[in-house]
């Protein structure tokens, strides 16, 4: 007959607790058969070391002999004593006299517990193709631009842009006040007929008091770059083939300016989109720069040794104020108008006056294209200078992250947008490091 065993609520050796009807302790191991059962009138014993109802009776009592779980040994479930301690063959056992493991120490399988459905389940995948919250980096994101997941709100895809095209990179920011980004990039490519090499860079602006500016800048640089690259390989001079570019941009833009009628209907103060634009090209042994706006072009000796440049003139305020000898450009660009445009790319333009000039630098440098949110931090051309590394030529992606750095360490009021275009061009395949 099986004896019986006292009722634990916490293993004696190592505490675990322990369910009604366990024999040995699923922690440690030990057999619980081997604990003396209580006895019937054991008081319980208060946190004082008193029994419940007052003190100790003042009575001689020796003190009782301390054993420790190690200490009892263990019987077997017939009452029978088990045999002298020492290794078993097929059960692992302790050294330790009444502890026995009735498991190997390193189980081949485990008996889990059957897992909470919702808990296992996880988020919902995100299907192949389809992209993936920045939050939890397991939802997928909806039409909205929401995780179906954790419901966070995810970055525009034009927030931050970056983009390397064989020697020549750009990157564009939003900033740091600008609730998106208005600005847009092009960059390119191409051989001539005589098999030399060209590259080119498109930098636009939207105007922001205009409807869609990012989608005018879009246009514009897409038009552009597609514009250079048909025109350059058939031979087409480079200054001429950016003023097409110029050209086609505007086009590009005018048509986004013809929308239904309904459309004008429900928001009548619409006005047309529009942006600047401005560019190079590098080719060999000459430079090609366009513009309508005031985004600026920015020639930076490699070796510093010759002073470097600003290639472009303003479309704005201040500019013609200075051009016709009412202001110092000191007192112009102070003035709380001088960035207001006078040439843009837009439907509502006065009218399309594309701005174009060729240079033959007769030494290595880099040429910097950007908008105002770049140049606002940098506007002479010895400041602009010294923002950009020393290595720029060499590494134009990192020269362009650390020039939209410098603006929105400055503290990025606007959209930042840059393009380093090394010239001449480096041989083919020696792109940034």
């Amino acid at each position: 007959m099986m004896s019986q065993m006292p009722q634990l609520s916490a293993c004696p050796s190592c505490e675990w607790p322990l369910e009604s009807g366990d024999r040995f302790c699923g922690a440690c191991g030990y057999d619980l058969s081997a604990v003396p059962a209580r006895p019937d009138d054991s008081p319980t014993i208060a946190m004082n070391g008193a029994p419940p109802g007052g003190p100790w009776p003042e009575v001689p009592h020796p003190p009782a002999e301390v054993h420790l779980p190690a200490d009892l040994r263990g019987t077997e479930s017939g009452g029978h004593e088990p045999p002298p301690s020492g290794p078993v063959v097929g059960s692992p056992v302790s050294p330790v006299p009444g502890v026995r493991f009735d498991r190997s120490p390193e189980p081949d399988e485990y008996v889990l517990q059957a897992p909470d459905p919702r808990v296992a389940a996880g988020p919902p995948a995100a299907a192949e193709g389809s992209k993936v919250c920045v939050a939890c980096r397991a939802g997928r994101v909806d039409d909205d631009g929401y995780c179906e997941n954790c419901g966070h709100a995810q970055p525009r895809e034009r927030d931050h842009m970056e983009q390397e095209a064989g020697p020549i990179a750009a990157v564009s920011d939003r900033g740091l006040r600008h609730h998106r980004n208005e600005d847009a990039f092009s960059l390119g490519t191409s051989v001539l007929p005589d098999g030399s090499p060209a590259t080119f860079a498109v930098v636009c602006d939207g105007v922001s008091s205009a409807t869609r500016p990012d989608d005018a800048s879009l246009a514009a640089s897409r038009a552009a770059a597609d514009a250079l690259l048909t025109a350059l390989p058939q031979g087409t001079h480079p200054q001429q083939a950016m003023h097409e570019a110029i050209v086609a941009a505007s086009r590009a833009v005018n048509s986004l300016a013809a929308e239904p009628a309904t459309a004008r209907e429900h928001q009548p103060h619409q006005n047309a989109p529009a942006c600047t634009i401005v560019g190079s090209i590098v080719a060999p042994s000459l430079l090609v720069v366009g513009w309508v706006g005031d985004s600026r072009v920015y020639w930076v000796p490699t070796d510093r040794s010759s002073p470097p440049a600003r290639l472009t003139e303003d479309d704005s305020w201040a500019a013609q104020m200075v051009a016709a000898g009412l202001m110092n450009e000191a007192e112009a660009y102070a003035d709380e108008r001088a960035h207001a445009i006078t040439g843009w790319l837009g439907a509502d333009a006065y009218e399309l006056d594309p701005h174009t000039a060729s240079f033959k630098p007769d030494r290595p440098g880099v040429v910097v294209v950007c908008t105002d949110g770049l140049w606002n931090y940098a506007e002479a051309a010895d400041e602009m200078a010294e923002a950009v590394p020393a290595d720029a030529a060499a590494r134009p992606l990192h020269t362009a992250r650390v020039l939209v750095g410098h603006a929105l360490d400055g503290g990025g009021h606007d959209n930042v947008t840059v393009a380093v275009v090394p010239f001449p061009t480096p041989p083919q395949g020696a792109g940034s490091a």
